[in-house]
């Protein structure tokens, strides 16, 4: 029977590569499923957004299944100090001050006595778009327990940008939580998960502890914490079953990853890293490209695992997705998300 347990309630990217990467060799099994939503029950956009039922299918999981959610403040607390975190822990993150998150999502959050953390945008709360909360329900939630996260000002993608456009946009997006909430996020989201090593230097240096994706994957003491992974959830990839595969999954650390920039200069991409040898036997290691399915493996020495990505991506996001069968029926989970520029 199932045990009801809920909770409530490194440096930058200047470290040299090999602090990072022996932090990463050492780095402790415990990490942290950390799931991104965006929109829900919006058919204004149906790419992002999930069901309401299937959130609420989600939500039940989570409250009647074996897991500790905790706000993302302490999970990342956790990674960055090396503190041990209990077996199956979740943090639920939300892209954008949608009026569906105000609507549908916060009531059942709140109601469930789920942490989340709301990833905000600050210029379309500033210009009263059509289906974004106002800065007053974003001052609702923060008051009501949820952690304020930031997205950029303009949530426009953010590799391609110049390093003043960028800059300009993080010191405006400062300044309006400054002036609305009367502080600034330290946890910042990637707007649809994409980066440079460029920007991921910016977003460091900016101020912020930590930063996330929109790759697969758990996200573990000793990873880089601007680089950190979340498992989306909308629509089609929202099912139960993915759900509670995602919420089970267990860290697949890695170091020595190429290529070093998601973004793209070659493509296909020699997509390598190496695995720790306390993660035993890679046998059954399986890797799969988007719009290709799996891929060939090649491994070098022991650990060393290099991914044989037959096709070039087409231009925008591109995800590979690597799993090992672990105990108790969980899987490991190491995904990378790509980004390649138009011609």
């Amino acid at each position: 029977m199932r045990v009801r347990r809920i909770i409530t309630g490194m440096a930058l990217v200047a470290l040299l590569l090999a602090s990072w990467s022996q932090g990463v060799r050492a780095a402790a099994v415990s990490g942290a499923v950390v799931f991104s939503y965006s929109r829900f029950g919006d058919d204004r956009a149906p790419g992002a957004s999930i069901r309401v039922d299937q959130f609420e299918d989600h939500l039940d999981e989570l409250k009647d299944g074996d897991y500790t959610v905790l706000p993302l403040p302490k999970v990342v607390e956790a990674l960055l100090t090396g503190g041990v975190l209990p077996d199956k822990t979740v943090a639920i993150t939300i892209d954008e001050a949608t009026d569906s998150v105000y609507q549908y999502a916060w009531p059942r959050l709140k109601a469930a006595g789920l942490p989340v953390t709301l990833f905000v945008a600050t210029d379309a709360v500033d210009a009263g778009l059509s289906g974004s909360m106002t800065w007053a329900e974003v001052r609702e939630l923060s008051n009501g327990g949820v952690t304020i996260g930031a997205l950029s000002a303009s949530a426009l993608p953010m590799p391609g940008r110049t390093p003043q456009e960028i800059q300009g946009d993080l010191e405006r997006m400062k300044a309006r939580f400054k002036a609305e909430l009367g502080f600034v996020p330290t946890l910042f989201a990637y707007p649809h998960g994409e980066y440079s090593l460029a920007v991921r230097r910016q977003v460091a240096q900016a101020g912020f502890r930590a930063a996330f994706g929109q790759q697969s994957g758990v996200a573990y003491a000793g990873a880089d914490p601007f680089a950190l992974p979340r498992f989306v959830m909308n629509d089609a990839y929202g099912t139960t079953d993915r759900f509670e595969m995602a919420a089970d999954a267990l860290p697949l650390p890695v170091f020595e990853i190429t290529p070093a920039d998601p973004v793209l200069s070659r493509n296909p991409p020699l997509l390598g890293f190496t695995v720790p040898d306390t993660i035993g036997n890679l046998d059954q290691l399986a890797c799969f490209a988007s719009g290709q399915g799996r891929a060939a493996l090649e491994r070098l020495d022991s650990n060393r695992i290099e991914v044989r990505i037959t096709d070039p991506f087409p231009p925008g996001r591109a995800r590979v997705n690597c799993t090992l069968p672990a105990e108790d029926d969980r899987w490991r989970w190491f995904g990378v998300q790509f980004f390649i520029p138009e011609p």
